[in-house]
């Protein structure tokens, strides 16, 4: 999980490169960007519904092997934006398949572990890999020769290690523990209320938020005169992405003691809501300090988010559905890579500082929502 969730954000200062190599729009960069969801959400539904009936390692292997190949293809990139749709969107098919059967995977390789660690575990490596690679990547392309081929070398290196290391991996799903008959198109806890009224609004937040730094302010909060833009959009990645691990724990925590239905989703909410609103300050004055300011913050609201829902659907998948809905909640969360583009569409009009302002306040209706959702009680702890 930690290597294709870096091969998969290994792109973010590597687009600034190819901005400006290739000369692209702001619409066309995020295009490229977001192009990588058209294969992440279907990678999503099919790799975890799969893999609870065919097993973990087994695919995984698979789609491991395909992220070198995908790795491999984004280098072909440097010659024409074609290969970088092809590379972005074969990296979301491996991506999807890997985030969903390995947070399964290490949630069942977690029992008899505190509850929640299976969903820290996951949540932690796929984190620290999202963060680490568009670091590494950022340095590479500012600094080192051949920008647009080092920072995949070295990824083909990585991935190539952690591909031999699955084959030592335990096995924790065979075919004749498999339920007989067809799978549900939907799992079965996707129609739980707790589903139906948090995870479903909350999700797209969780990488709509991130997602921000990695395009929005990478782009339009860093002063255009900086001459190490490339290495300071990787940085913004970075810190991100270290804000988000780093309030996991608590966000673990959190999601245990707060009782009340949609508490500890509402609370990442606001994170991202005051995320959207440093955005949108830095955005209207660019500096490198309000543009790390606002990346903290939106980092946090991914994190708290990302784990809140996580021990949501630990807490309502059954161990045959639990690929499944996983994948299910990982597709909600990605469609929120929607946010930037429609950001990107909105900006000409009415600029990025009160497009930004306008994210805030979807992200505090949505946080209402969540928390009076009706008068029914969602669950009993």
């Amino acid at each position: 999980m930690f290597t294709v969730g870096y091969g998969a954000n290994q792109f973010v200062p590597l687009l600034a490169v190819y901005r400006r190599a290739l000369g692209l729009s702001d619409a066309e960069a995020i295009a490229v960007f977001i192009v990588y969801a058209a294969g992440l959400i279907p990678g999503l539904l099919v790799g975890g519904r799969l893999s609870d009936r065919q097993g973990r390692r087994r695919l995984l292997l698979v789609f491991a092997a395909l992220s070198l190949a995908a790795t491999v293809v984004l280098i072909s990139g440097q010659w024409g934006v074609a290969g970088l749709y092809a590379g972005r969107f074969l990296t979301g098919i491996v991506s999807g398949a890997v985030f969903s059967i390995g947070t399964a995977w290490i949630k069942e390789l977690s029992v008899g572990s505190a509850p929640g660690t299976g969903a820290r575990r996951a949540a932690l490596a796929l984190t620290a890999g999202l963060g680490i690679g568009p670091l590494i990547a950022g340095i590479l392309a500012q600094w080192a020769p051949a920008p647009q081929i080092l920072p995949y070398l070295l990824h083909l290196g990585i991935a190539g290690a952690a591909f031999a290391l699955l084959f030592r991996a335990p096995e924790t799903r065979f075919r004749d523990s498999v339920p007989v008959g067809r799978p549900r198109l939907l799992p079965t806890a996707s129609a739980a209320p707790p589903f139906r009224r948090i995870i479903v609004p909350m999700a797209p937040w969780v990488f709509g938020s991130v997602t921000l730094v990695f395009t929005t302010l990478a782009e339009h909060a860093v002063p255009k005169d900086n001459p190490q833009v490339v290495v300071f959009s990787g940085l913004l990645a970075a810190v991100a992405l270290a804000a988000g691990a780093a309030v996991q724990p608590a966000g673990r925590r959190m999601s245990a003691l707060l009782t009340r239905p949609g508490s500890a989703a509402a609370v990442g909410l606001a994170v991202v809501a005051a995320g959207c609103l440093a955005a949108a300050a830095a955005t209207a004055r660019p500096s490198l300090v309000g543009a790390a300011g606002a990346a903290l913050l939106l980092g946090a609201g991914y994190g708290l988010c990302l784990i809140v829902g996580l021990a949501e659907v630990e807490e309502l998948a059954s161990a045959d559905e639990l690929g499944a809905v996983v994948a299910l909640y990982y597709s909600l969360a990605y469609a929120g890579l929607a946010i930037p583009y429609l950001l990107a569409l909105a900006a000409p009009s009415i600029g990025y500082p009160l497009a930004l302002v306008g994210t805030a306040g979807a992200a505090v209706l949505t946080l209402a929502a969540v928390m009076f959702p009706g008068r029914r009680p969602l669950r009993t702890r």
